[in-house]
């Protein structure tokens, strides 16, 4: 039985958020697909881990053998958070652009996350995991647009998710999400409809694929 690994990590709950809303389209699919997996669900809003310190990097770089008490309790969350990805065959991650980049918390768990040596590295061991991250929006920042250089998120999680885990990444992006809520977005209602319409669709499709693909 498959288990699919859920990080959500915008500070609104469901009803309010454009990635939770896609990320529960993406688990919606995949359950029913898939009614006897498992699904882990971390939500980095509700739950945030703490912020990478010196105590749990150091632990990291040395001999579990010769840990503190301080670094065996830090690395002990850092522990379970790799175990988390090392026992789930698929991740989605549900991703809002704040101020151009990522939330705090999805950095956060990130930097706890990666193990060099472990869950990253030449051999990690998520090499070739797939994980769909759900890059929600405000506005647009396509190829073309006038805000394209301050893309940073799909920038950068590819550059994390692949370069340091090695995972296989994808990704849905709803854009223009503050369209309904800013007056001076109102034009551009439908365009946003249109592309949230289309990231459920993705949703949807890509968790049905996935979950055929692991039973192959």
């Amino acid at each position: 039985m498959a288990t699919l690994l859920l990080i959500d990590s915008s500070v609104f709950p469901e009803g309010g958020s454009a990635s939770r809303s896609v990320t529960a389209a993406f688990r919606k699919a995949w359950e029913e697909q898939h009614p006897d997996g498992t699904v882990v669900h971390r939500d980095l809003g509700a739950d945030p881990v703490p912020h990478l310190d010196g105590v749990g990097a150091s632990a990291g770089f040395s001999d579990p053998a010769t840990h503190t008490p301080e670094q065996q309790a830090a690395f002990a969350l850092r522990t379970q958070l790799a175990e988390e990805l090392e026992r789930a065959d698929a991740i989605v991650i549900g991703a809002p652009m704040y101020n151009f980049t990522i939330p705090s918390t999805l950095k956060a768990w990130l930097d706890q996350a990666i193990i060099m040596g472990r869950t990253a590295g030449e051999n990690s061991s998520l090499k070739g995991k797939p994980v769909t991250v759900v890059a929600s929006r405000g506005g647009s920042y396509a190829p073309g647009t006038p805000r394209e250089p301050f893309e940073y998120v799909q920038n950068y999680l590819e550059a994390v998710l692949n370069g340091a885990f090695g995972l296989e990444v994808d990704f849905i992006v709803p854009e223009l999400t503050m369209a309904p809520a800013n007056p001076a977005m109102a034009e551009l209602v439908p365009l946003y409809e249109t592309s949230r319409d289309k990231a459920h669709e993705e949703a949807a499709a890509k968790a049905k694929s996935l979950v055929e693909r692991l039973a192959a």
